[in-house]
């Protein structure tokens, strides 16, 4: 397939407002270039929106931070135009670009009238292929990036949760906190971004959404003029993720912060990945546990009964890798240990006991209905296209979803917690005043 793209489209003919493979266009380019495209002609406006592998997982440990330093630099000066030249051509067209890193992906959005696209896709282009760090911009950015980690170190929230992933995920690439640490920081020098740049930065396993007013022909002739012709041989092949050894025991940590009136709480383990068979059942099971309604059971236990704590709520993060479920609580500190009590209880039960059909059913129309929602914006629907592309998931996925959701049972909730949660192996981690 190096001479031809392949397309996959079908003509529309389902009356659904979900997209779907007939409603929705996937182009691989001959240089690894996926594009994803939808039309929306009820909006005047487009979003781009897309990743490419130049994520945290390939800094060395001496260097991290390197993939956010290098994403946020880049929109700071291209070879063709300075950092308030990029600013105003999208400011005099109301239009917006940006750029950020996670574990795996360099990530970028873009929005603007379709009348703009072509210069909004423009500028995309010349940030990702010819940025110039210029060394004012690059003294500036980082003197924002170390201000950024200074506050984080007094964040009592932001300290328990990268102690957290510290603890679940020891031997990890995962175990590594994203923006870096100021020492870090401090040790990457303009040879470096310009280094992870040339390497990571190319077309191979790039994927592109487009959503808008604008066809799919248009959508495939303006990505193929500003990057189907776009190589970088220097590009390595997909980072493999190393296995992550099991935790054996409870884990307890108290990180203190001088000064600080609240301690925030994060327990929990290791989660599944998106890909994960019981990950439909864990997420409803999640709803269920913390986030439905007042926050779920542990809110409505530990909050609204007890009133132990300011917040409390469950989180299931998954993706390409194992993810992490987990407890967060903000609490008065002369209320910690009763709380992580608490909360131990409640997941206890949790792996004891079916959620009631009662529960399921609300969480399942929760599910069911709020889908609909989240792809009415042209950025929502663009992000939905990416992840059917990240994980995956087929392009009919959001046309079975209701089916998937409807057929999970207390049985298989329960049979999924009892994989990732055991009330006997936990991290807990607190961040606030006291040793």
């Amino acid at each position: 397939m190096k001479n031809k793209k392949r397309i996959i489209h079908f003509s529309s003919s389902a009356n659904t407002t979900l997209p779907g493979p007939d409603d929705i266009t996937r182009v691989e380019f001959p240089n690894g270039l996926v594009l994803l495209t939808r039309p929306n002609f009820s909006s005047p406006s487009v979003v781009i929106s897309g990743y490419l592998p130049a994520g945290s997982i390939y800094e060395p440990d001496d260097k991290l931070g390197l993939a956010h330093f290098t994403a946020s630099a880049s929109m700071r000066g291209t070879h063709q135009r300075p950092f308030q030249h990029i600013y105003d051509a999208l400011e005099s067209v109301g239009a917006n670009l940006g750029l950020g890193a996670g574990a795996h992906t360099t990530g970028f959005n873009g929005r603007a009238l379709v009348e703009d696209l072509h210069l909004l896709l423009g500028l995309l282009v010349e940030v990702l292929q010819q940025p110039a760090f210029p060394d004012d911009q690059v003294e500036r950015l980082r003197a924002q990036i170390l201000t950024g980690l200074s506050m984080r170190a007094q964040d009592t929230g932001e300290m328990a949760s990268l102690t957290f992933d510290e603890i679940i995920f020891a031997g990890h690439p995962y175990r590594r906190p994203e923006d870096g640490y100021t020492e870090t920081i401090q040790a990457i020098t303009q040879d470096d971004l310009l280094g992870f740049h040339h390497q990571y930065y190319g077309p191979q396993r790039m994927v592109l959404a487009i959503v808008g007013a604008i066809s799919p022909a248009q959508a495939i002739d303006e990505v193929t003029q500003v990057l189907g012709s776009w190589e970088n041989p220097r590009q390595p092949g997909p980072a493999e993720l190393p296995s992550l050894a099991p935790m054996t025991r409870s884990i307890r940590k108290h990180i203190p912060i001088a000064g600080k009136t609240q301690t925030d709480l994060v327990i929990g383990a290791v989660g599944p990945t998106r890909k994960s068979r019981g990950y439909v059942s864990a997420s409803l099971g999640n709803n269920i546990l913390g986030q439905f309604g007042m926050y779920g059971r542990i809110g409505d236990v530990v909050r609204e009964q007890s009133g132990l704590a300011y917040y409390a709520f469950t989180s299931l993060n998954a993706g390409i890798g194992p993810g992490s479920w987990e407890v967060s609580a903000g609490v008065n500190p002369n209320n910690l240990e009763k709380t992580i009590d608490l909360i131990k209880s409640e997941i206890s039960r949790f792996t004891r006991e079916p959620v009631t059909p009662g529960e399921l059913a609300d969480s399942q129309a929760n599910y069911i209905g709020r889908l609909p929602l989240s792809l009415e914006s042209n950025g929502g629907m663009a992000s939905a296209l990416l992840n059917l592309e990240r994980f995956d998931l087929g392009l009919d996925y959001y046309r079975r979803y209701a089916q998937m959701v409807n057929q999970v049972t207390p049985e298989a909730i329960l049979e999924t917690v009892r994989l990732y949660l055991n009330p006997e192996i936990l991290a807990i981690v607190s961040a606030g005043p006291g040793e």
